[in-house]
């Protein structure tokens, strides 16, 4: 026992020796973005370390990868935008919902993101896939929290919202390997909102940088079924994309299915059901479809793209897909031009 107590301040140190050295610095450099400097970010680790002293007893491997990570998103391991959490001798690095924003901005395509926590004494209305109100007296204890939502505002219009309860927030955590420890003990309302702030995510076309940094986030849960529906406003579209305005493509069901919309809308018309029992209704076609396949791996692509081929992607919307799916294609196009500075030209018949 006395041998382990001593040998734990010593690997701290040896921690810290390896972070102020110019080795260390040089790699954290040759990934950090221009807003960070790398003396800054090892100053960080180092008081990470610090604050958290069970990170000296796990691997060096596990640690300088979390951080290696953290400084090719340029997130800086502070507590507010991530955490590094000891889980038995693995590094675990955990994304605050606040750092998954800072990336969600920096993609060009939201110009506004907003996550709260719901408690029993706020006025707060959900109703068809928006949030009609949410009002906080601010005089009064605001009383037990029991959900939360996450809400983001693209440029081109459109406005995302995910909202999720409590028995769904604390059925994800359960599922989270982190779920017992750090900021899921000490950080509950911010994890809450994290926790639906990803479940908004999905329906983003964001970046490629954002989508590698959810992959890395040491709290992501492979499985994620208890989410409420998440629903994209109506908005005007575009030329060339001239379509109706359509709902959200897919519906997010409470057995954690997920079906068109059309398919569930009429299976529900059909069997006059409440909504606690759609799962039985459409359980038979819950399998996402080629169209559906298509469609998110065109969203994916859209995220990254460049303008020399988001013309191609619009003919290709325009051939293979249908209905609300073709119209939330055309949205991500929409959002990716006008975050690459490009407009339609109909006499050239690409953007420019």
């Amino acid at each position: 026992m006395s041998e382990q107590l001593a040998t734990a301040p010593s690997q701290l140190a040896t921690l810290k020796g390896i972070l102020s050295g110019e080795k260390m610095r040089e790699q954290f450099a040759a990934a950090l973005p221009k807003h960070l400097t790398p003396e800054r970010f090892c100053r960080v680790a180092i008081t990470a370390l610090t604050r958290t002293p069970k990170l000296a007893s796990c691997t060096q491997e596990s640690l300088f990868r979390c951080l290696l990570d953290l400084s090719a998103f340029g997130i800086e391991p502070d507590g507010r935008r991530a955490h590094l959490i000891p889980y038995g001798n693995q590094c675990t690095l955990i994304l605050d919902w606040k750092g998954l924003a800072e990336l969600a901005m920096r993609s060009g395509i939201i110009a506004k993101l907003h996550a709260d926590i719901v408690c029993e004494n706020d006025v707060f209305e959900y109703n068809l896939g928006e949030i009609t109100k949410h009002v906080i007296d601010w005089k009064q204890p605001r009383g037990a929290m029991y959900a939360a939502y996450a809400m983001a505002v693209t440029k081109e219009g459109p406005v995302f919202v995910a909202v999720l309860n409590k028995e769904e927030i604390d059925a994800i955590r359960r599922r989270s390997k982190s779920g017992g420890s750090g900021p899921w003990v000490t950080d509950y309302n911010e994890m809450a909102k994290k926790t639906a702030f990803r479940r908004l995510a999905k329906w983003l076309p964001m970046s490629a940088e954002f989508r590698d940094a959810v992959e890395k986030d040491g709290d992501e849960v492979e499985h994620d079924t208890s989410a409420r529906q998440v629903s994209p406003a109506r908005s005007a579209p575009l030329d060339p994309f001239a379509q109706p305005p359509g709902e959200a493509a897919f519906v997010t069901l409470p057995s954690g299915g997920v079906v068109p919309r059309d398919i569930h809308d009429a299976a529900r018309a059909a069997s006059n059901t409440t909504i606690e029992a759609e799962t039985e209704v459409v359980h038979e076609v819950a399998e996402p479809s080629e169209e559906d396949m298509l469609a998110t791996d065109l969203l994916a692509l859209v995220s990254e793209s460049t303008a020399d081929n988001l013309a191609g992607y619009v003919e290709q919307a325009n051939r293979d897909l249908t209905g609300a799916k073709q119209e939330m294609v055309k949205k991500a196009i929409q959002a990716r031009a006008k975050a690459l500075g490009v407009k339609w030209d109909k006499e050239r018949g690409a953007f420019v």
